[in-house]
């Protein structure tokens, strides 16, 4: 992106638009491009998966119409996108979308997360978006079926137990592209960016600015890809391998995951023993937490197994501001393994931990499952869940067996468009070392794949989303870019230290 000087009597600039400038795209028909938005302060209903205790004070909430499906805009079958906006606190020159990830996870809420970046805020909107599947979108379903991935252990090697989690994933595949009918195959990165482009010609803009997190990079490269014109700042964020198919970002994840949870975790709640007493080194930790899950695979808690549990671990992994949390929820099932009493409150936060919206379960699946044909059979998927079972990726490693929904998907998947970068403005990809859901591998293949990319590592740093979360460093790169255009080298900066956890009365 190029800098810019704004001055005087120049009109302010930002990310190369002249404020209020707005380019209709070809071919929108007038029943889409002719909306408003009706902006109104948003409820607390009007979002989902809002964290506790969230401030809202200042977002505003919007809907619009969209085509049910973009290469046939012109049926008038129309599908709703619900939006928010954090109005800049001065004059408003340009919009910063976002999204958290997923795909499928809903980002209507999200702009308040970056309530705090005052450098950013003075003349950006931060827009927040429930892609379509998701959130107060019109939704798809799976009605409940994907859960299924979630309950059997892949370390249990006798075959009727693999056998059966192939079948549950083929009975996951087969109920979410029955319940999700028509509207499934349309939910979709060619589908979402075309709504992503309407709503950039409703909030008046020329060209978009961007922060895409984990799953949102996958949507912001391909954006910049197809409408490299209305390409303005755009920071990928814990990059996924977006120039390649998702089969290969999450053949990483065994990897990232085993990494993250035994060169940062363990360790670090080795290291606070005399709270935890769950071992004095990280290797100690691990056989502890070895001892546990094998206890609650030989006793679940109210059908809560081992599963269930990696599962809760594997999330609560994504950021050191939760270590303690996770330390204290491992030392409650160690609790509830020894002392029935205190096998519900381990339950509920085994649960808590690990709830995943149907919603956003099916805009994910349909999602992977519809943009690419993932490789494998029954056999060789088995086979490869034992090489990484070998391996000593055991956290994550057998649930690529789990996770082979995409296999039994029986719809061609669209063909992706070639993701290479030429001809798009310079974007940002930001990346932890030790990241766990997307592991830096991958995001150093898509930016040595995506001309024009600049890549900020954070070293010593395994947080999964890094922009706006503390780290001093990262802002200011960031903001230097998105605010004034000021591109980057590639360069690496340290990342912030591991939490100290909190006296507590054991």
């Amino acid at each position: 992106m190029k800098r810019f000087l704004a001055v005087g009597m120049l009109p302010v600039i930002v990310g190369g638009l002249l404020a209020g400038a707005t380019t209709a795209s070809a071919g929108v028909p007038a029943h889409y491009a002719d909306q408003k938005l009706d902006w109104h302060p948003c409820a607390a209903e009007e979002l989902v998966t809002l964290p506790p205790g969230t401030d809202i004070s200042g977002l505003e909430c919007a809907t619009f119409r969209t085509p049910r499906d973009w290469d046939r805009a012109d049926e008038r079958q129309d599908l709703t996108i619900a939006v928010s906006r954090l109005k800049s606190t001065g004059t408003s020159t340009a919009s910063l979308l976002t999204n958290p990830g997923g795909p499928g996870g809903p980002g209507r809420w999200f702009p308040v997360t970056f309530r705090g970046q005052e450098k950013l805020r003075e003349h950006q909107d931060i827009i927040g978006i429930d892609v379509r599947g998701t959130g107060k979108s019109t939704n798809v379903t799976c009605r409940g079926a994907a859960d299924l991935i979630r309950q059997l252990d892949p370390r249990d090697r006798d075959p009727r137990n693999l056998n059966q989690i192939l079948a549950n994933a083929e009975h996951v595949a087969r109920s979410c592209q029955s319940a999700g009918g028509e509207l499934g195959p349309l939910i979709t990165t060619h589908q979402t960016i075309r709504d992503f482009d309407l709503l950039r010609d409703l909030l008046g803009r020329e060209k978009i600015n961007w922060v895409g997190y984990s799953g949102g990079t996958w949507l912001g490269a391909h954006y910049a890809q197809r409408f490299p014109q209305r390409t303005g700042r755009f920071v990928l964020d814990s990059s996924t391998e977006f120039t390649t198919d998702w089969q290969k970002t999450f053949d990483r994840q065994p990897v990232g995951f085993e990494r993250r949870w035994r060169q940062d975790f363990l360790p670090w709640m080795a290291r606070y023993d005399a709270e935890y007493h769950f071992g004095t080194n990280g290797e100690e930790v691990r056989q502890t937490y070895e001892r546990v899950r094998y206890a609650l695979s030989r006793n679940p808690m109210d059908g809560k197994g081992p599963m269930e549990l990696d599962t809760a671990i594997i999330y609560m992994l994504y950021k050191k501001a939760t270590f303690p949390a996770l330390a204290e929820l491992l030392v409650k099932v160690r609790g509830a393994m020894e002392n029935p009493q205190a096998r519900a409150e381990a339950k509920a936060a085994v649960e808590a931990a690990g709830d995943h919206p149907d919603a956003q379960d099916a805009t994910f699946w349909n999602t992977l499952c519809g943009e690419g044909r993932f490789t494998g059979t029954r056999e060789s998927l088995i086979r490869a869940s034992q090489r990484n079972l070998d391996r000593g990726l055991l956290l994550a490693g057998g649930g690529t067996l789990n996770a082979s929904v995409c296999l039994f998907w029986d719809k061609e998947p669209r063909p992706l468009p070639k993701l290479d970068g030429k001809g798009v403005p310079p974007v940002l990809i930001v990346h932890s070392e030790h990241d766990p859901a997307t592991a830096i591998e991958g995001a150093r293949k898509a930016h040595a794949g995506f001309a024009n990319s600049r890549m900020l590592t954070v070293t010593g740093e395994g947080d999964h989303g890094l922009y706006a979360d503390g780290n001093p460093a990262v802002d200011k790169i960031v903001d230097a870019y998105l605010v004034d255009g000021v591109v980057p080298a590639d360069q690496s900066v340290p990342g912030m230290p591991l939490p100290v956890p909190s006296v507590s009365s054991r």
